[in-house]
Parts: C-alpha cells; sequence; structure tokens
C-alpha cells in the first residue's frame, strides 16, 4: 500500500485504528436519545429525524434486487443460475478463483488514491465505534458519505472522478472521531473537506496537467506528464513485432538520485502481501482445474504475479485465450488503464463466470460469422484483418467480482487487450447475463417514456429494447474491439492515441454494433426479428447519447468517463453532420428537448463514414485528430440542456448509477474436515459486506511508502 500518513500521527494513528477494529458494528436502530450539542456549529447535523425506509424491488418469488438506494446510486443483488449443477470440484474452483480475486481487493484502492485505505480505516472505526446517537441526520450523512466511498473503492466518484463532498461538517465529523476514540490529523481533515486537495482523481484534461492535477496512485506526486511520456518512450522498441505492454504492472517513482524507476506489483514487491495471497489461492485453483489447459494458464499467471515479467503476462493471455474446454472460467490481472490519464497502468481487476450453455449456443452465430463483419466493415483496406481468428464468445453468469469490476460493474468484456495478441491468437468475449438480469428487474421503461420523442419509440423500446441491448454488448465485445488492425511500424494506441486511446476505442467498438445492427444480416442470423429493432437500437443510442446520460453529470461538469465520452462524441457527431438533410432533428415540445431520428439510413451512413474514420485514427495513430474529435463533441455540455435533463430525470427517482452486493460463497465441511459442498448465499446488506471485506481482506498494511 502507498499511504503516506502524517508525520507526527501516522504512527498513533493506526495504532487507534487497529486497536478500535475488533469491535462489532454499532447498531443501526437506536432508541432516541437527546441530543448534546457540542456549540461547534449551529448547524442541523444534531437534529434528529426518523430514517426513511430503504428503497427495495422484490419479485414476485420473493427475491429482493434492489436493497437499497444513497446518494447517486442504487444497491442490486444478482442471482447465478447453474451453480446448483456444478460438480463439487468445479464449485471449488469457483471459491478458489473468487478468493483470489478478493484477496487483491485493497490493491484497487490503494491504486486510486495513496491515502484511500487509511481514510477508510478512519471512518470504517468510527462506523463500528460510535456509540452517540445515530438518527441524527448528520450520522445519516457520514453513513451516505462512508456508503460512497465503498461503493467507488475511494474517495473520488468511480464515474466522475471528482472528490466526494460530505454533507456534514467539520464539526460534526470531529465529534463522531471523539467519540469513536480516534485522532484525525490536520492532513486527513483536508484530505476529507478541503477542495482543493486530491480534488480530481483522473484529470483528462492535456491544458492542465494530466498527471499534475491527478490523484490516481500509479505515479508518485511531483513526476511530470512530460518526464512520464519522456522515461515511457525510452522503453519501446518500434520494430518489436509483440510489445510488452510497458508499465501495465508498475508504479512510477523518483530515486535519490532523481532517475525515474519502477516499482512492479509482484510478490516481493509493491503490493507483495496482497500478490502473495492472490498466489496461495490460485495455487489451490490450480489443483481442481477443470483440464490442462485451465491449469496452464494458472501456472502462469502464478509465475506471473511471482516475478512480475510482462512477458509473462502476454505468455498467460495467450494460454487463457485458448482455454475454453471448461465451465468455469475467470478475470484476473492489473487489466483496464481507464484509470490512468495516460492510458499505461493497468487497474486491478477480477470476475469470476459460469458459462450460461443455452444463451450462448444462441449467440455462438456471432462467434461464427466473424469474418463476414470484418470484411463488410466500412473501413480501409489496409485496416481490415485478412484473417480473423481466435474469436471466443460466451454468455456467462458472473459468480463473484472485485476491484475494478467491483460493486459497479460491466455487462460485457473482451480481452486481452494487446493488438498483436488478438490479431495473432484471437480474444475472449462474454456477456455478463445475469447481471445484465439484474438491471432488467430494476430498470423498467421510465427513462425512455421520459425522453423518446413519441409514441412509437416508445413502442419500439418495450418491443425489442431489452434485445437490442444485449445484441449490442455482443456486437460491441465480439465484433467491435476484436476488428481492424494497426498499420505497420505504428505503436500500441496507449503511446500513439495517448489519453484519448480508451474514449476512441470504446467508440469504434460502438460503431461497430451501429453500423451493422440494421444490417439484413443480423435478421438473416435470427440475431433480430424485424428491421424495426434495429431501428429501436438507433434510436436507444441516440436518445442516451444526447439526453439521458447527461442525468450521471453535476451541474456545470464535462463528461469525464471514456463510455460516456464516445457515446457524447458519436451521438453528436452525426446529429451535427447530418442537420443539413434533417438526418437527427432537434424537437422542442412543451419547452423540453427530443431528438427525432427522421432517416435510418442516413444515419447508419453516417455511423459508417465516422466508423471508417475512427478505425483510421487507430490504425495510423492519429493524435491530433483523435483529441479534436473528442474534445470538440464527447466533453462539454450544454448547461441549459443539462439543466432540462436533470430536472426531468429528478422527477423519475431513478438513481443515475447501480452497483452490486456480491453472493457468499462458503466451504461445508463434514466431521473429518473434508470439502463436501460450496454453499451460495445472498448477503443482503451493502454495509455488512464491505466492513467483513475489510477486514478478510485487508492484506496490504500501511503504510508502505514515504511518498511525498
Amino acid at each position: 500500500m502507498i499511504v503516506k500518513l502524517c508525520k507526527v500521527l501516522g504512527i498513533l494513528f493506526w495504532v487507534g485504528i487497529l486497536l478500535a477494529c475488533g469491535n462489532e458494528p454499532a447498531p443501526l436502530e437506536q432508541a432516541v436519545q437527546p441530543v448534546q450539542r457540542t456549540g461547534l456549529t449551529d448547524g442541523d447535523d444534531w437534529h434528529v429525524e426518523a430514517a426513511a425506509q430503504p428503497e427495495t424491488i422484490t419479485d414476485a418469488m420473493g427475491f429482493v434486487w434492489q436493497t437499497e438506494q444513497f446518494a447517486d446510486v442504487q444497491i442490486l443483488r444478482y442471482q447465478v443460475p447453474g451453480w446448483d449443477q456444478l460438480s463439487l470440484r468445479q464449485k471449488q474452483l469457483a471459491y478458489y478463483l473468487t478468493q483470489a480475486g478478493l484477496a487483491g481487493r485493497d490493491i484497487m484502492w490503494d491504486q486510486n488514491y495513496r491515502h484511500n485505505l487509511a481514510i477508510r480505516k478512519l471512518l470504517e472505526t468510527i462506523y463500528t465505534s460510535y456509540t452517540g446517537n445515530h438518527d441524527a441526520l448528520g450520522w445519516r450523512r457520514f453513513e451516505s458519505y462512508l456508503k460512497r466511498i465503498w461503493f467507488a473503492n475511494g474517495i473520488h466518484h468511480h464515474y466522475a472522478n471528482t472528490k466526494f463532498v460530505p454533507g456534514f461538517s467539520r464539526e460534526y465529523f470531529l465529534e463522531l472521531a471523539r467519540g469513536s476514540g480516534v485522532e484525525v490529523s490536520a492532513e486527513f481533515m483536508a484530505v476529507i473537506f478541503d477542495p482543493a486537495v486530491a480534488a480530481k482523481k483522473v484529470e483528462l484534461d492535456p491544458d492542465k496537467g494530466l498527471l499534475e492535477s491527478s490523484a490516481v496512485n500509479f505515479y508518485a506526486p511531483g513526476l511530470t506528464t512530460a518526464e512520464v511520456e519522456a522515461y515511457q518512450r525510452t522503453l519501446v522498441d518500434p520494430a518489436d513485432p509483440t510489445p510488452i505492454s510497458h508499465g501495465l504492472n508498475s508504479r512510477l517513482e523518483k530515486d535519490n538520485a532523481g532517475r525515474i524507476i519502477e516499482r512492479v506489483w509482484k510478490s516481493g514487491g509493491l503490493y507483495g502481501s496482497a500478490i502473495d495471497a492472490i498466489i496461495r489461492w490460485l495455487e489451490r485453483a490450480v489443483t481442481v482445474a477443470e483440464n490442462d489447459a485451465q491449469a496452464a494458464a494458472l501456472e502462469k499467471l502464478i509465475e506471473y504475479y511471482r516475478t512480475g515479467d510482462l512477458r509473462l503476462w502476454d505468455a498467460y493471455n495467450i494460454l487463457w485465450t485458448g482455454t475454453t474446454g471448461g465451465d468455469i472460467d475467470y478475470i484476473n490481472g492489473f487489466v483496464e488503464v481507464y484509470a490512468d490519464p495516460l492510458g499505461y497502468r493497468g487497474a486491478y481487476e477480477t470476475i469470476v463466470q459460469i458459462k450460461d450453455f443455452d444463451s450462448s449456443a444462441r449467440m455462438r452465430v456471432l462467434m461464427d460469422h466473424a469474418s463476414w463483419f470484418e470484411h463488410h466493415a466500412p473501413f480501409l483496406d489496409a485496416h481490415k484483418r485478412k484473417d480473423v481468428v481466435g474469436i471466443v464468445y460466451n454468455v456467462v453468469n458472473v459468480v463473484g467480482e472485485a476491484g475494478d469490476a467491483s460493486p459497479s460493474t460491466p455487462v460485457g468484456v473482451n480481452l486481452p487487450n494487446a493488438d498483436w495478441i488478438r490479431a495473432r491468437h484471437g480474444s475472449k468475449s462474454v456477456s455478463i447475463g445475469n447481471i445484465e438480469q439484474a438491471y432488467l428487474e430494476t430498470s423498467g421503461t421510465l427513462l425512455a417514456d421520459e425522453f423518446a420523442h413519441d409514441e412509437q419509440e416508445i413502442e419500439w423500446n418495450r418491443l425489442y429494447g431489452e434485445q437490442v441491448d444485449q445484441l449490442h454488448t455482443a456486437l460491441h465485445e465480439v465484433i467491435g474491439h476484436a476488428s481492424g488492425m494497426l498499420e505497420p511500424g505504428v505503436g500500441d494506441p496507449s503511446e500513439t492515441l495517448k489519453n484519448y486511446a480508451s474514449t476512441i476505442e470504446e467508440g469504434r467498438a460502438d460503431l461497430m454494433s451501429l453500423y451493422f445492427m440494421p444490417d439484413p444480416k443480423l435478421i438473416e442470423l435470427g440475431l433480430l426479428p424485424s428491421p424495426d429493432a434495429g431501428r429501436c437500437a438507433y434510436d436507444d443510442y441516440i436518445r442516451n447519447g444526447l439526453l439521458q446520460q447527461l442525468r450521471r453529470l453535476e451541474p456545470g461538469a464535462d463528461i469525464e468517463e471514456a463510455h460516456m465520452r464516445n457515446r457524447a462524441w458519436i451521438a453528436r457527431w452525426v446529429l451535427e453532420q447530418g442537420r443539413a438533410d434533417q438526418v437527427i432533428a432537434e424537437v422542442k415540445r412543451d419547452n423540453q428537448t427530443y431528438y427525432d431520428i427522421r432517416d435510418y439510413e442516413k444515419l447508419r451512413a453516417l455511423f459508417g463514414r465516422l466508423l471508417r474514420e475512427v478505425q483510421r485514427i487507430k490504425s495510423q495513430g492519429d493524435y491530433a485528430v483523435a483529441r479534436a474529435l473528442v474534445e470538440n463533441f464527447g466533453v462539454k455540455v450544454d448547461p441549459a440542456l443539462h439543466a432540462e435533463v436533470l430536472a426531468r430525470a429528478e422527477k423519475l427517482k431513478i438513481p443515475p448509477y447501480a452497483g452490486f452486493i456480491n453472493p457468499r460463497l462458503e466451504q461445508v465441511l463434514d466431521s473429518a474436515g473434508n470439502i463436501i459442498d460450496i454453499r451460495l448465499e445472498y448477503p443482503q446488506d451493502f454495509a455488512t459486506q464491505m466492513l467483513s471485506y475489510s477486514k478478510q481482506y485487508g492484506f496490504l498494511p500501511g503504510p508502505m511508502t514515504d511518498a511525498p
């Protein structure tokens, strides 16, 4: 863990926290006690008000899909179909892989910000130790603040990247600390309350300084963007046809002589104690692997974690990509680079999943026709793959997640990320069926009803919305990310497109899906029932990109997250390019804004034009055009339109973000201590799971560095 504590209070703080961590959580409901004011503030934090009942969603069978809402978040649960059909050996494999994933959970917290783990320990100690009034408004604001931090794996919003602003006063917080027996350093008070300290996790505006203005912990404080980019250039061999992902598994710092050095995340290195715990569980997983190929891949992953050698990471990914015979699969490693403003370093992530055989069989047709989509894409010929190899696609049901995949989780994944591995060895894509199902059980059609232009659009959404959403995810992951190729001699997009690489790649995958969505081929393959379904997909995408997704932003905010940016620059670009022909009309009705697609064929042509250009940008590494596209169409928000969307969305009372409580897996032992089953249970309390994770998987002691 890379955590810098106050020079004076640091050791005392950790001693106090560790002594308090064994306490049981204070009860959430207590009899109302007289409020004792401290005289430090005249605010309403001490005001007593009856707590609202949790907003839950329960189906006809009694399963609770939504357990609560707070701030801009709804907490959901997911079911795991097929668990009971697994053999004991398969259940053990899933259990060991899930435990391996959770063992590295705190790595993600520390990656997000160097003080995250210490702040979490402080807040959790207060939460479990404070014996004062839990019916005061300030307590509920504190509880919401802590839950937001749990949800985001740190003190910054998981999408907006801005630091959370406490809803309670400094005075009330100090009273909580005193009532919990802990002291809070001036440094931590500034981290929590000073809006200028660590204001943003990831800054994507080059003019503000990508590293200089980012709080993310991939780089030691004081390193500049120019220094790091110059260092990264020294690592690259342009003639290497199989380049490693330089920097994917390390933190950059300076030594005493001022030279940049890498601290590698490995056993015996940075995060070594957590990685050793990961290794121990992976070693157990090897013993119950479903086949030799799966065992070999796991052994290579262990070797990589022991050494930190990125050549072994590539070797592992090649083995993992070719392992397709089992029912259980997983993702584990430092994978996605969205959280690095420079796009080099991977966030820790893990997903453990069971194949959904029926759904996978229905969608196999995409995998079988991957070459057709590549050859019919509107790319320049030089940017098309001549041979499409190793495309593997499955619908899966997730069993457990951690790190960058939890509590907020993806609905689809395509890996590995290295372009040369994709081209030579293929890739694996999954749609996560039980996560999609949980969203469907709790989402309804209220947003479409509010923002759709007309009754036809609403009716199409009700008829086809679920189907086209799932197909869009599949096309995005299977066809989109697996398509296209770089021109010879062009470097990895992390080097050429830099901070725009992620949103360009996500937009490219979206555009592949959009271009083919209305194609008659999808009806021929049985993936869509009618042309109207393809039109529904266009309606949904434009409505979301231009209107609905704005409800996720605070007033005055720019669009920051890569996927939100790509939806914006795609939708706004086609709106602007088709304006003369009224391809998409902006309609004002009752002082509200709607977008009406007037010509679906011309819109598809516009998507094709943009797809061709975005593929060229990636294939040629055209940073200047990538920057212009994203900055001109994907970042800024019209404040009047934003205010309108927020007002319309507010009355619907649907939080813009959702995340999940994981199932709990427990070993069942016989009298001799042998494992006879792995029991799967569905916890209902988010706070209880977060506290138990901190206690059970807190493998990173702190502080580990003296980073300034």
